[in-house]
């Protein structure tokens, strides 16, 4: 273990990063809220913020070696919990939205979410793997779906070509499914080398 890692180990959970990340988590409610409440403006403020918050958040964490273990885990789960509950909430026919989500999307995404969290449960609780670190396509899905939401805020907001939103939505279809199916590789393929790694000593005789 290098002095680096040893670090990573030793911080302590309450750092400025996590402090920011916790905000995020608190106005998380109040995003959902101003959505069923068809205060789109006030939704599209939070939302902006919540993202310029994760980028200033991972930003510190990496620039002054504030990382931490409750940081590693509670940070993608801020994240998924608001593209998660953006996707749901922006797809319920009852709100004011007039531009929605569609169900199909939505599905998608949340499936997608619920995947990736339950395989990476699987693989903490059943092997010594604690990091999952993202792929790229991982990240421009992640990306895409943002953007998918600030487009469908601003198109309740303002009078966006319906074309724009409709791309959009194509967009984030394709790259979730494509990034659920790399996920699925991934994970298999690192199994697969970690059960060569640990039959090799066997085979060979070698301690």
């Amino acid at each position: 273990m290098n002095d680096a890692q040893r670090g990573v180990l030793l911080r302590g959970p309450w750092t400025l990063p996590n402090f920011i990340t916790l905000l995020r988590l608190a106005a998380l409610p109040f995003f959902l809220y101003a959505i069923s409440q068809g205060r789109f403006g006030i939704a599209l403020i939070v939302f902006i913020a919540a993202g310029i918050s994760d980028g200033i958040d991972g930003y510190l964490a990496r620039r002054f070696d504030m990382r931490s273990a409750l940081g590693a885990y509670l940070d993608p789960i801020a994240d998924k919990l608001l593209l998660m509950s953006s996707y749901l909430f922006l797809t319920i026919p009852s709100f004011p939205a007039v531009v929605k989500v569609p169900v199909w999307l939505a599905f998608l995404v949340i499936s997608r979410d619920v995947l990736l969290l339950t395989v990476a449960l699987l693989l903490i609780l059943s092997s010594s793997k604690r990091r999952f670190p993202p792929t790229w396509l991982g990240k421009v899905t992640t990306v895409t779906l943002i953007i998918t939401v600030l487009f469908v805020l601003c198109a309740n907001l303002w009078n966006w070509p319906q074309a724009v939103v409709l791309i959009a939505f194509g967009a984030a279809a394709t790259v979730t499914i494509l990034s659920g199916f790399d996920y699925i590789y991934q994970v298999a393929r690192h199994s697969a080398a970690d059960g060569s790694a640990r039959e090799t000593p066997a085979a060979t005789g070698r301690p």
